[in-house]
Formats: C-alpha cells, structure tokens, sequence
C-alpha cells in the first residue's frame, strides 16, 4: 500500500531535522537566547546537526550543549565578505579556541567578483589550513552573482582551495538560497570528485523548500549522498515547522527571517 501523504511529510521532515543547522545570527543575538536554541537543538523529536551562533556566543554554546552530538558552528567575515585575511584568521583562531566545531567563512565575494579571484582563494587556504580536522564551510552568497556562470567559477575556487561545504547565502541579502544556484553547486562539486559538502541557507521556510533541495541533492549526488557531513540547511524558524509536521499539525510557513 502506497504511504500516505502525512506520513511522507513526516518521513521528508525527520530527514530535513537531521540536516538543519539552526541559526540565530540575528541582530539582537543574545546569552538568553544561545541557551533557548540550544535546548531546541537537542529537544523531540530529535537533535538537529549543529546549531550557528555568533563567535561571542561559541563558549556558551559548547558548554551547554556539552556532550551531545549537536556541533558548534560560527561565522567569520560575516556578512560583509571582506578582504582582511589577517583578521579573519585571528577570529578563527578565537572561535575554534571557544569551541566551535564548524566555521562558516564568507568568501570575499565582492572582490571575485571584481577580478581578484586570488585574494578569495588565498583566505579559504588559510582558514581551511587554521580549521585543521573541523568543517570550513564557504558561503558564496549566490544572490550578488550575475549569472550562473559566475556561481560555478566561485564553487570551483572554493572547492580547490580547501573548503569542506560550499553554501548559498548569508541571509542577509535578497535572493537568498535558490534551487538554480544549489543546482549549479551541486553539479561543481559532483565534478570535483571530492568529499565537500552543500549547504542551501537563507530563505527556506517551509517542508516543501526543503523537499526542493533533498530532491536536487538525490538526483545529482545519489539518493544515499545527504548525510549531516555532506548537507546541511541554514534556517532558524524552519525548526518549528518540521517538528509540527512531525507531530501531526500542519507545517505552516516560518515567519522567521534570521538565517
């Protein structure tokens, strides 16, 4: 018998859960609020796969959540892509001191886009060679790219230089996450031949969202390919949505905008 509607909404919403990386980068970021997202973190129906705060929030998000198996994520060069390599190295080195398991790098996108692909591929050197074993993860922010085309060259320097995850957006700018640019990512790292992950972020706000980019993932990587240390989403009020669905109610669209 074929598997009813709710149940598949169920089953699509526990796979997104185990994906998500629950983000409060939001201006008005607090100690209060680390603490409440980490305790939806690690709450039923189950544990997301990290959740990403800002750097001065890293020690007491790794205290809280302790043992449990929810990562610590943080940004760097956040949002604005900057040129400083000195000083991203610097808050790198602090983040990864805190605790942070994962950091989240804006690529200096604006000067790629000017030309300087060196000075873009340089930074995630560095900071891949600072992370060491922990997960870069190299936020292109694709809503500033004229083309496709320009999203591909920016996927392939990041994967050469080093990075583990290329991701979509910071969230901070319109367009945020699309399936045409998560496509196009997809596909780069599909040709790379190398183990780097995807991270869609920004935007995504509903189970169907997040049915769009698995059902992208699956078609281009292999249905067994998304895995918390291949995919990742980059939401904050998504949370809410998959545990409705999972509990029975109906998803309604997240009215959270801080990714």
């Amino acid at each position: 018998m074929a598997e009813s509607k709710p149940g598949a909404d169920a089953l699509l919403a526990r796979r997104a859960l185990a994906l998500l990386d629950l983000t409060d980068l939001g201006d008005q970021a607090s100690e209060a609020g680390t603490l409440q997202l980490c305790a939806r973190a690690v709450a039923a129906p189950q544990a997301v796969a990290a959740v990403c705060i800002w750097p001065q929030f890293v020690s007491l998000a790794r205290r809280t959540l302790g043992s449990s198996a929810v990562r610590v994520a943080t940004v760097v060069n956040f949002p604005a892509g900057g040129t400083n390599v000195g000083r991203i190295s610097g808050d790198t080195t602090e983040a990864i001191g805190d605790g942070a398991d994962e950091i989240d790098l804006v690529m200096p996108y604006k000067a790629f886009l000017q030309g300087d692909a060196e000075v873009a591929a340089d930074m995630i050197a560095e900071i891949k060679a600072i992370c060491g074993s922990k997960l870069l993860k190299v936020i292109l922010e694709t809503g500033a790219y004229p083309d496709i085309a320009s999203i591909r060259a920016a996927s392939d320097l990041a994967i050469h230089a080093g990075a583990d995850f290329i991701k979509t957006s910071t969230g901070k700018i319109a367009p945020s996450a699309t399936p045409e640019a998560a496509r196009v990512m997809l596909e780069a790292i599909k040709a790379s031949h190398q183990p780097v992950g995807l991270k869609p972020s920004g935007g995504i706000r509903t189970l169907a969202d997040t049915g769009v980019y698995l059902a992208l993932a699956d078609e281009i990587m292999g249905p067994s390919w998304a895995n918390p240390r291949t995919f990742r989403f980059g939401a904050s009020g998504l949370h809410q949505v998959l545990v409705d669905v999972i509990g029975g109610q109906k998803g309604a669209e997240s009215g959270d905008g801080v990714y």
